[in-house]
């Protein structure tokens, strides 16, 4: 059994078969928004802005009642009731609700088991490791928490495993190289700069990898794209790792010197991996929760002086509010 968010929100039971996706916006946000929390007690309140946002229903309490029950039903319905619980899948635990797993796991912990695995093979067996990683990012169906809606949960949520995905990806290239496997890497290097044009990281790997191959010409026109778009959007200059694969490029080594590669990220020590609870991820995945608990408060400030303004103006059309999912 498990609770997938890598993706479109769904349950999947391998035993029976089954897979569960619920079909209403309200009731993915639900679902998605006690898998981000998983074990841990979602005040009601939360919950209610997570499904209305800023307008919540004159009877919001009830209203979230009701699509807990529509939830719970959706569970225990076609899937196995081994694993389960004792008191169900989604409890009520004041002030608000809770996921149990159970023996049931998360695909988002199965990426971090993974990744943490591939983080102490990377220094003795980069091949491996980038073998482990490809079997991480195989997890994912598209982005994170995708259907979810723009709650404050499931937002922070998407952020922070849409960061840990491209850590990964940066991760397996790393791994890649070190193993003398650039060739391999070249096309998804290329497909990621052209998605992802401010992130620095993806140009240093693609210019290692196209270096490493003899490729000269390519690494350095992929050096003036990334000067380029840097200075154009951001204001700034690329980095010294960028610019040392500029001067490998402009400077090829000797015969017997070792092909250029950029400065591997540096992965943590395992003992450190366990405490992060994100493997060679940890420590930047602490960062990104950071912020994303920032945003999360200032949106949440946002949202309540909102509400106080709008509580003093006219009362919202009906026409505009549209028909509210049951």
């Amino acid at each position: 059994m498990e609770f997938r968010i890598l993706g479109p929100v769904q349950i999947h039971d391998e035993r029976v078969g089954a897979r569960i996706v619920p079909a209403g916006a309200k009731q993915r946000a639900l679902l998605g928004a006690l898998i981000v929390r998983a074990g841990q007690v979602v005040p009601s309140e939360r919950l209610v802005e997570e499904l209305w946002g800023a307008c919540p229903p004159a009877n919001a309490a009830n209203a979230l009642q009701a699509h807990v029950a529509r939830l719970r039903r959706l569970l225990a319905a076609p899937v196995s009731p081994c694993g389960a619980p004792a008191g169900g899948w989604v409890q009520t635990c004041p002030p608000g609700y809770v996921l149990r797993l159970g023996s049931a796991a998360t695909d988002a912990q199965r990426f971090e088991r993974l990744a943490a695995r591939a983080g102490t093979l990377a220094a003795g067996a980069p091949g491996r490791a980038a073998d482990v990683l490809r079997q991480a990012l195989a997890l994912w169906r598209g982005p994170a928490l995708h259907g979810c809606g723009q709650g404050p949960v499931c937002s922070a949520g998407a952020v922070l495993w849409e960061e840990s995905r491209l850590l990964a990806w940066e991760l397996l290239f790393d791994a890649s190289l070190r193993a003398n496997r650039g060739a391999e890497i070249t096309g998804e290097l290329q497909e990621l700069v052209a998605v992802h044009p401010l992130r620095e990281r993806f140009y240093e790997q693609l210019m290692a990898a196209l270096l490493g191959a003899g490729r000269r010409a390519e690494a350095l026109g992929t050096y003036d794209r990334a000067r380029r778009r840097l200075a154009r959007d951001l204001g700034v200059a690329p980095g010294a790792v960028l610019r040392g694969c500029r001067e490998a490029a402009l400077h090829p080594p000797g015969p017997a010197d070792a092909a250029p590669a950029p400065a591997p990220a540096p992965a943590p020590a395992p003992a450190e991996a366990e405490t992060a609870g994100a493997g060679a991820l940890g420590a930047e995945l602490a960062r990104v929760r950071r912020q994303v608990e920032l945003l999360r408060r200032e949106q949440g400030e946002l949202s309540a002086r909102l509400a106080r303004l709008t509580s003093h103006g006219p009362a919202p059309s009906p026409s505009r509010a549209g028909p509210r999912e049951a």
